[in-house]
């Protein structure tokens, strides 16, 4: 089909149109016509759509406008988020239709959003009472944890969430999901990982009375319990890959099971060797000091329970409960089974791994117990790595396994969830302070002993006609300490910018 405008190149006007593609073709030199399609778009984005625009997509091969798409786009970024963090369908409705309500329908596009899915993602399991870590979270959505916390807040904020909607973190939902899920404790036994649970639970609950969690990242503190029940069921375990394994800080997970060790340690001294019990041999009397603790959690309030020794220990809560044959106390200071057998004070240990039904018989003076107490020891101490004791005077070999497999009653309601306040109302055989009200207390004293030492060195400069003999000792005696611990903590001696400080606001009067 010819037409009468003519070539652009060479003004032939012998023009020929393509039945493919509709444009014009110079038919003498070939030249392909330009804008030969071309309409006048009247009318704005409703007016007339032209040959190769058109008004309102998003691109080419695209049939959706450009808000569809931005839509389309954020949903898919939801669903691979979710897929990620192993949620089901129904949570990607419900972080979907929270983020659609944060963004009033516009969702958006960028590392904001992604942001914002994962705190809304939070928020919802937050809401329906189920442990998500904002460290699981962030490593998923490849943020930093304090970024994604800050996007939670406003996130709350502008959804005015409060209690109970909003329920606090789930601790020990989070330890059951990480003993769970941890690649550490897969080959664990059925029943060896129920034990862990139980124990876990346990002992997590008492680390909230002991507020090891207040105002703390919760998550160290699951990696120190881990591995704590880990040891006291022979099962090897690193701190660090555990750390790890729960997005947990590797040096503020081993922070907390120091902490965890040491209020051990302070509830181990209600047994009667409790001042031998340190942080170094803690876990081997962790057996008798956590079915201790049991014991008290299960006693009622103002219940008298009846002690032997002066230290408190309830030797009948702890041994009565795990023997299986009565022992009688034999007139020549010997323990009679009823078969007749005869047993001397070494197998005492034995027998208290077994208990008995009527702790009277068992009448230990405090020098017995001590001298019983002390073969025990001996025993343990010679336990070897395959867990088996050396045999004494041909009786039956026993290890260390079958304390670890038979102190544990699991009776304690602390083996159960509980509520923050039924957790406080439990007796447990200690009541710790906060760890950040001790740390402020020791930081007060130790600045107290600078402000005096600041005070006689000021003395000792501006009276140095009238030295007081006593101020010198007191200063030499504060700065020989002072300098001890510096040399401890790798400082160098003499003052430090602290004690400036100090001796310019008490020169101003401060």
């Amino acid at each position: 089909m010819s037409s009468s405008n003519s070539c652009t190149s060479c003004k032939s006007k012998s023009l020929v149109r393509d039945d493919v593609t509709g444009n014009l073709v110079c038919d003498s030199c070939g030249l392909l016509q330009e804008f030969d399609s071309y309409e006048a778009n009247y009318g704005g984005i409703a007016g007339p759509e032209g040959t190769f625009v058109r008004v309102g997509t998003s691109g080419t091969g695209s049939v959706l406008d450009y808000k569809e798409k931005k839509i389309y786009e954020a949903q898919k970024l939801i669903q691979d988020i979710m897929y990620r963090l192993e949620l089901s369908g129904s949570k990607s409705k419900d972080v979907t239709a929270m983020v659609s309500a944060i963004t009033e329908g516009e969702f958006g596009q960028g590392q904001w959003l992604t942001v914002l899915i994962g705190a809304c993602a939070y928020v919802v399991m937050r809401k329906d009472n189920r442990s998500l870590p904002i460290a699981e979270v962030a490593s998923v959505i490849g943020c930093d944890d304090h970024e994604l916390g800050r996007m939670v807040l406003r996130v709350v904020d502008h959804l005015n969430l409060k209690q109970p909607d909003f329920p606090e973190f789930d601790i020990v939902g989070s330890f059951e999901r990480a003993l769970k899920e941890s690649p550490s404790f897969v080959g664990v036994g059925k029943e060896t990982a129920e034990r862990m649970r139980k124990q876990g639970i346990f002992l997590m609950q008492c680390a909230v009375k002991w507020f090891l969690t207040t105002g703390r990242k919760p998550l160290p503190v699951v990696a120190a319990v881990l591995v704590l029940v880990a040891k006291l069921n022979h099962v090897d375990v690193r701190i660090e890959n555990v750390a790890k394994q729960v997005h947990a800080v590797v040096h503020t997970s081993k922070l907390r099971y120091k902490e965890l060790l040491e209020e051990l340690v302070k509830v181990a001294q209600a047994l009667p060797w409790g001042k031998d019990v340190t942080r170094k041999n803690i876990v081997k009397n962790a057996p008798f000091v956590i079915q201790y603790m049991e014991k008290k959690s299960m006693s009622k309030p103002g219940e008298k329970r009846k002690d032997l020794v002066n230290g408190g220990f309830d030797l009948e809560g702890v041994v009565s409960e795990c023997l299986s044959k009565e022992i009688e106390y034999g007139t020549d200071g010997s323990y009679v089974e009823d078969d007749s057998r005869y047993f001397e004070v070494e197998d005492f240990s034995r027998f208290a791994l077994h208990g008995v039904d009527d702790v009277e018989k068992l009448k230990l003076s405090p020098e017995c117990l001590s001298m019983i107490y002390k073969k025990f020891s001996n025993e343990i101490e010679n336990a070897k790595s395959g867990g088996e004791i050396e045999e004494f005077h041909g009786r039956k070999k026993w290890g260390f396994e079958d304390l670890a497999y038979e102190w544990w009653n699991g009776k304690s309601e602390l083996s159960k969830k509980l509520l923050l306040k039924q957790i406080l109302d439990n007796e447990v055989g200690l009541d710790a302070l906060p760890p950040s009200f001790e740390n402020g207390c020791r930081a007060y004293e130790r600045r107290r002993e600078k402000i005096n030492a600041a005070k006689l060195r000021i003395n000792r400069i501006m009276n140095p006609s009238n030295p007081n003999p006593c101020d010198d000792y007191s200063f030499s005696t504060s700065e020989n300490i002072q300098a001890r611990k510096k040399r401890k903590r790798g400082q160098t001696e003499g003052i430090d910018w602290e004690d400036l400080i100090i001796e310019k606001l008490l020169l101003h009067k401060a």
